[in-house]
């Protein structure tokens, strides 16, 4: 198919270009991967991590460990998320091949956002559970007053909002793919 093609079959100029159905079902399958990923990794975790010296990995290479697991996490789930929901969008008819293109786009940067938005919702919630404890919030206190503490939260917060950008754009290109691949079989 050529750039300037028109795919074929018949126009309808009043169909949204926003694809529900398949923006919610990539969402799923991003936050099932996500679970996946994650239950996997507290498992690597937790096997990697010893409580007696010299016996396993050190807290800096554990944190370091589980960051690198998380950012992997991120990508996977995005771009399998990304690339369901290109496959599974009714195919627009009379539309150009670069609208198509950007529509298979902002539908995988769609299902991106709504699957990141109720996984952070998920961890507030867990987190607002979690300080329900007295001891817990007595020591996120004191640990929030630590300049050092103050430091890796910074560094973690651009560091997360990178490999958040970089899972939108996944996403993205795992849409388009997935809506190249769907017009190509139809």
């Amino acid at each position: 198919m050529s750039e300037t093609s028109i795919i074929e079959g018949t126009p309808s100029a009043l169909a949204s270009a926003v694809s529900w159905p398949a923006i919610f079902a990539g969402a799923v399958v991003a936050m099932a991967v996500t679970l996946i990923f994650v239950a996997l990794g507290a498992g690597f975790s937790a096997g990697s991590f010893a409580s007696w010296p010299n016996l396993g990995r050190g807290l800096t290479t554990f944190t370091a460990m589980t960051g690198v697991w998380l950012v992997i996490t991120q990508w996977v789930s995005s771009g399998v998320g990304g690339y369901v929901t290109g496959r599974l969008r009714t195919r627009w008819h009379g539309v150009h091949t670069h609208e198509v293109f950007f529509r298979d786009t902002a539908n995988g940067l769609i299902s991106w956002s709504l699957a990141t938005i109720v996984v952070a919702g998920l961890g507030v919630v867990a987190a607002t559970m979690a300080s329900a404890d007295p001891a817990a919030s007595a020591q996120a206190a004191a640990a929030a007053s630590s300049d050092a503490a103050r430091k890796a939260a910074a560094g973690f917060s651009v560091f997360t909002a990178i490999s958040m950008l970089i899972g939108a754009f996944i996403a993205c290109v795992a849409a388009a793919l997935g809506g190249q691949q769907r017009d190509e079989h139809l």
